[in-house]
């Protein structure tokens, strides 16, 4: 797509020029085509946009934080402790899952 150079144009744009390559199964490009048209997106975006946003979430779920003795005694005095059986909790485990019904 050409970008046009008149005076409403923005220069501030960010360049994709890294490419990024990947190969798939038939059946893989076929979902990934299918999930990409209902978000009304071409494939390439919508594989940036999920990969982007599972980098993110595997990238925080690895933050460490950093206690002093008497809190990390707490925060484990926290974690020790099983849960307290409860009618909701049973029923919970008991239950089929979603996709099962």
């Amino acid at each position: 797509m050409a970008q046009s150079s008149h005076a409403g144009s923005n220069h501030n744009a960010v360049r994709k020029d890294d490419v990024i390559q990947i190969r798939a199964s038939a059946e893989t490009k076929a979902i990934l085509n299918r999930a990409a048209s209902l978000r009304g997106q071409k494939l390439s975006e919508f594989m940036l946009d999920s990969a982007r946003k599972q980098a993110e979430e595997t990238i925080l779920d690895q933050r460490a934080f950093f206690l002093d003795a008497d809190a990390h005694e707490k925060f484990l005095d926290l974690l020790d402790p099983p849960n307290k059986s409860s009618q909701e909790l049973r029923a919970r485990m008991t239950r089929k899952p979603a996709w099962e019904r």
